[in-house]
């Protein structure tokens, strides 16, 4: 990413009123001060932002049947404490991150993490299962935490810095998701199920409180009010296509409401892309979405959302399966987590490491070996399954592979975009991920679902396609990382400095 550019190179490249114009251009792009002294205090409040949303996500995904039996609902109802959540944060994120671009940052961040706090309390105190399901709506608002989180570490961090804080921020999403999985276990069986949201609730009304006083105003916006009928199409499209997907297995894939969700989703967002390109200031900018590197960026966070989903998703299910069933090891749900502990532990190391990594062979090449490695342990996985150890080595791999992929797919958007599409260009992207680990749920649940034996478990066979259909996944993404193109810094500089002019004209 190029912000230091000479101001007086620039000026000189012009004359009159256009030179003035690219000169204002360089200076915003540059807007970050490199003696910014609480850039330090703000990657705290940001990483425990992160975890929080990312635990929230994933804590209820293994407890979904204490819940459906402490509420005495049927299961087609509890699993909207989880779909809920999804359409939320599916919605949420790119508005939020169009706001915080538009009305500042730090005040997004606050709010999403607010809505996190506020949401939390409302599902530790539901008295029914539809309390419940609005709380997890309100919790689902929270999901502008990451695409705000890297607009604020771009704007705010030294330059050396931004790297390594982006890997480590996007890892963190994956380190949550695991770690929630584990201590969802033992925190139901001796506390309740209600520390599920208690505990989240505790860390984000503390960290919504220390980010007022510590995270300064953005010093980068793009200025202008947000059109509601775009928010309304993106909305719709968005709700309609993850409705379906989420849902098509239990009303049946054929049947007219999933068909009808399916064209809604398709006239919706063929009206949201069109709408887009004509109101004077559009929540996504089409054209920067149709670069080359946003596009097969985003390309390869939907099939690395649906690879990591999917698989933190049934893994725990193949280990509770009772061994009556012919596999799986009847683990309890803590069990089942701790099985879970080497992917959640890689996936830190990764973020960790990440950065490192990738100032010697370049990100392209991090998404590349990791979304190969992750490959490599989800197909141990379907193979060989039969021993604790293996799904142990093959979670460890599959955490390795995700987390190098999840850290350097966010830096490769963020390199890709003027800095005040920070927000939406990273909302976005991120959303695309939450659309694939949907849309890989969806065809996992389908795979294993497909045969029962006459007790109603799924057959091995079932997952062991599954496993490797999310192997097959991993496989493509690796390729499509492939084609990700990687700019020499005259274009970069030369991209950058031309968005910044068009955002001036209008």
């Amino acid at each position: 990413m190029i912000t230091d550019v000479d101001p007086v190179r620039v000026r000189t490249t012009r004359t009159g009123g256009r030179a003035v114009i690219l000169a204002s251009v360089v200076r915003r792009i540059s807007a970050r001060s490199e003696d910014r002294t609480t850039y330090r205090a703000t990657f705290a409040v940001l990483a425990a932002a992160t975890v929080s949303f990312s635990l929230v996500q994933s804590m209820t995904i293994p407890v979904i049947a204490q819940i459906q039996d402490h509420f005495s609902t049927t299961q087609a109802t509890s699993t909207w404490v989880l779909t809920a959540y999804l359409l939320s944060a599916s919605v949420a994120t790119p508005i939020v991150g169009r706001l915080g671009d538009a009305v500042g940052k730090e005040k997004m961040l606050v709010f999403s993490v607010g809505s996190l706090a506020l949401g939390s309390l409302v599902a530790a105190l539901a008295p029914t299962i539809e309390v419940m399901i609005a709380a997890r709506v309100i919790q689902g608002i929270g999901g502008g935490v990451l695409p705000i989180s890297f607009g604020i570490i771009r704007d705010e961090f030294p330059e050396k810095k931004v790297a390594g804080a982006i890997s480590v921020t996007s890892s963190l999403m994956a380190v949550g998701m695991g770690i929630g999985i584990v201590v969802a276990g033992p925190l139901v069986d001796y506390l309740g199920y209600a520390w599920l949201f208690w505990l989240p609730c505790a860390v984000t009304g503390v960290t919504a409180l220390i980010a007022v006083f510590v995270v300064p105003p953005s010093p980068v916006r793009r200025p202008g009010r947000v059109s509601f009928v775009s928010a309304v199409l993106l909305s719709g499209w968005l709700v309609c296509l993850l409705l379906a997907v989420s849902q098509g297995g239990q009303w049946g894939w054929s049947s007219v409401i999933v068909i009808a969700l399916f064209a809604g989703a398709v006239l919706l967002g063929l009206c949201w892309a069109l709408t887009e390109t004509r109101v004077r200031v559009p929540l996504v900018d089409m054209r920067m979405m149709r670069r080359t590197a946003v596009w097969t960026t985003n390309l390869v966070a939907l099939l690395v959302g649906m690879g990591m989903y999917a698989s933190f998703g049934f893994t725990p299910q193949f280990n509770q399966t009772p061994q009556s069933a012919g596999y799986g090891f009847g683990a309890s749900v803590t069990e089942s987590g701790l099985l879970m502990l080497p992917a959640a532990v890689m996936t830190f190391v990764a973020g960790v490491v990440a950065s490192r990594i990738a100032d010697r062979i370049g990100p392209k090449a991090v998404v590349a070996g990791g979304s190969a490695i992750a490959c490599g342990g989800l197909l141990m996985q379907g193979l060989w399954h039969g021993e604790r150890w293996q799904m142990l080595v093959a979670n460890g791999l599959a955490g390795l592979g995700i987390g190098l992929a999840f850290a350097c797919l966010a830096a490769l958007i963020v390199g890709a975009v003027p800095a005040d599409q920070t927000g939406i260009a990273s909302g976005m992207n991120a959303n695309i991920r939450t659309i694939g680990g949907a849309i890989g749920s969806a065809v996992m649940a389908g795979i294993v679902t497909a045969h029962a034996t006459p007790e109603g478990l799924p057959v091995e066979a079932g997952y062991t396609i599954g496993f490797l259909a999310l192997a097959g996944a991993f496989a493509v993404a690796t390729l499509c990382a492939l084609a990700i193109p990687v700019r020499s810094e005259e274009e970069l500089e030369d991209a950058l400095l031309h968005d910044g002019l068009n955002g001036e004209s209008r």
